[in-house]
């Protein structure tokens, strides 16, 4: 009597798998009219990508014809790129006037079911990768998993899990809560209070299947907390944090908007700034001499300063913070940029609408970055903070078929960059002709 039960349970099995595992590779022939070319700056006309099963198989000058049994996309009036890559999202969450309540009303499994349809909109932008900078009981994990097997459509995701805070910082999630909600979190829900704690905080993170670790060195701008740019946690807590990561071969990103949280992360060797608000000199000046990367979230900063003015739309606590910190960060980015400042491609979108992640191209071009300089922070830069500049970032041969497209030339005008019309991503067409392709 075992044996139909076995084979009912073996049909369900196959019936779960993803139907991606099982289809067969397509070999592409793409005739691309422009192709830039991110390592050489550069913009190349007239190529052909050859890409076969994730990979891409070769890059030619010319349009070479495909072979019978080849797919061919004729791209020969638009500009071919990598797949574009934000270095900071919250795909769990979308801010609105109901994000500080919703939380009592959701289960992780609608915040999950949620975060997928998040996460479609981002790649059907044009974002083929993403760091998702902090969540809820590791719905980013999941999430990740699921894209990755197959089970839902979305962006490659390099999750840091739940954030890292001190009591009341930034991050600590009873913020705000009546005395019998707040409890005393701890390095389990990622608070800390003193070295031995962070390092069991950044054990946790591991054990929960995080791939980078996320602390929020000052206070922040949608905390339900007066200050938004106090230091929030000691150079000891801050140098067992960052040693036991590298122990892990994590990488620590930091939220700061306060120069002294700032210059504190840097010196114990943090990997990346977000936001990075009121950046000073010396705050810069330890940036390029200790090589880290500035991810600085331009579009945060100007739709929370915009929905600042909306009466209602924040808590009190949260909205002079908005209306003062958002506004600064562009010109924050301008004296970064202009300093030589290394910078990755970030947006905070969860914050900002998720699916408008290419805004960012522009507000960089407005304070001054240059187009393909912008383009290359969202690509080739953005994968060595990843550590996956082997793999990602660029497109040549032996790389991972991640590929957009866009009418035109986003070189003369950026703002070409936020109607992507084809996408493709480990080899898989998403997009195409500015329309979803199934699943």
């Amino acid at each position: 009597m075992r044996l139909p039960l076995l084979l009912a349970s073996t049909s369900l099995i196959a019936c779960a798998t993803p139907a991606s595992a099982a289809t067969p590779k397509t070999t592409y022939v793409i005739h691309a009219g422009k192709l830039v070319d991110v390592r050489a700056s550069a913009v190349v006309e007239r190529v052909t990508i050859r890409v076969e099963g994730a990979k891409i198989a070769g890059v030619k000058a010319g349009f070479v014809a495909a072979k019978s049994g080849e797919t061919l996309v004729d791209l020969k009036d638009h500009t071919v790129l990598p797949g574009f890559m934000d270095m900071h999202t919250h795909l769990t969450g979308e801010l609105s006037e109901k994000s500080y309540s919703e939380r009592f009303f959701m289960n992780d499994a609608d915040i999950a079911l949620r975060a997928a349809q998040f996460a479609r909109r981002t790649i059907l932008a044009g974002f083929t990768t993403v760091r998702d900078l902090g969540d809820r009981n590791n719905v980013s994990v999941s999430l990740r998993d699921a894209i990755a097997k197959g089970w839902t459509v979305g962006p490659r995701i390099f999750t840091a899990a739940k954030s890292l805070a001190t009591t009341g910082g930034h991050a600590d999630p009873t913020n705000g809560l009546n005395a019998d909600l707040k409890a005393d979190p701890g390095p389990k829900e990622g608070v800390i209070n003193g070295p031995d704690e962070a390092r069991k905080a950044v054990r946790q993170r591991y054990k929960d299947g995080a791939d980078l670790i996320k602390l929020t060195a000052t206070g922040g701008v949608l905390s339900l907390a007066k200050s938004g740019q106090n230091p929030q946690f000691t150079k000891e807590e801050l140098e067992a944090v960052v040693a036991t990561a590298k122990d892990y071969g994590f990488t620590v990103a930091v939220h700061a908007h306060g120069a002294e949280g700032i210059k504190r992360a840097l010196r114990a060797g943090v990997t990346s700034i977000e936001h990075g608000t009121y950046l000073d000199d010396e705050a810069i000046a330890l940036m390029k001499s200790r090589g880290a990367y500035y991810v600085p979230t331009i579009s945060a900063g100007e739709w929370v300063a915009l929905k600042s003015k909306e009466p209602g739309f924040f808590p009190e606590v949260v909205r002079p913070k908005a209306a003062v910190i958002g506004a600064q960060i562009k010109e924050t980015f301008a004296k970064a940029h202009a300093a030589g400042v290394k910078i990755a491609f970030g947006t905070d979108c969860g914050v900002s609408p998720h699916g408008t992640n290419a805004r960012e191209f522009q507000y960089m071009v407005e304070a001054g970055m240059k187009p393909m300089d912008a383009i290359r922070s969202a690509t080739i830069v953005a994968a060595e903070l990843v550590g996956a500049k082997d793999r990602l970032g660029a497109v040549s041969e032996g790389m991972l078929a991640d590929l957009v497209a866009v009418r035109g030339d986003p070189i003369a005008d950026v703002k070409r960059l936020q109607d992507v019309t084809f996408v493709m991503k480990d080899g898989a067409v998403l997009k195409q002709d500015g329309r979803a392709v199934a699943p």
